[in-house]
């Protein structure tokens, strides 16, 4: 793969994100703030761009989206990997869904405190 179609690979999945981000607001915003990891103020700015502006903002070169993964013992649940108590895939799953929402309540009253 060489750079330019590394960039427009990245272009086109920051547009993805806007618009699924856009939406997800409109439709549910207290969802659209836990599932993407959104702030209130970041939620306020995506939810009023116009296609205009998100094709811009989507031409960055820059990834805009992140991953919220950042520890070992999630990954391990979603994989699946070293779980040693738990072969069931639901119940892992939804251990790491409650795991990455503590850490989204955390960070969420940390940016208001």
């Amino acid at each position: 793969m060489d750079s330019e179609q590394l960039l427009a690979e990245i272009r086109e999945a920051n547009l993805t994100y806007l618009m699924l981000a856009q939406n997800l607001i409109r439709k549910d915003r207290a969802e659209a703030l836990f599932r993407l990891g959104l702030t209130e103020e970041a939620a306020d700015l995506l939810v009023m761009l116009s296609p205009g502006q998100m094709l811009k903002i989507a031409s960055s070169n820059m990834l805009l989206c992140r991953f919220r993964i950042d520890d070992e013992m999630v990954w391990n649940l979603l994989t699946n990997h070293n779980v040693k108590k738990v072969d069931n895939t639901t119940t892992t799953q939804l251990h790491a869904s409650i795991l990455m929402a503590g850490r989204f309540n955390e960070s969420v009253t940390s940016i208001t405190h």
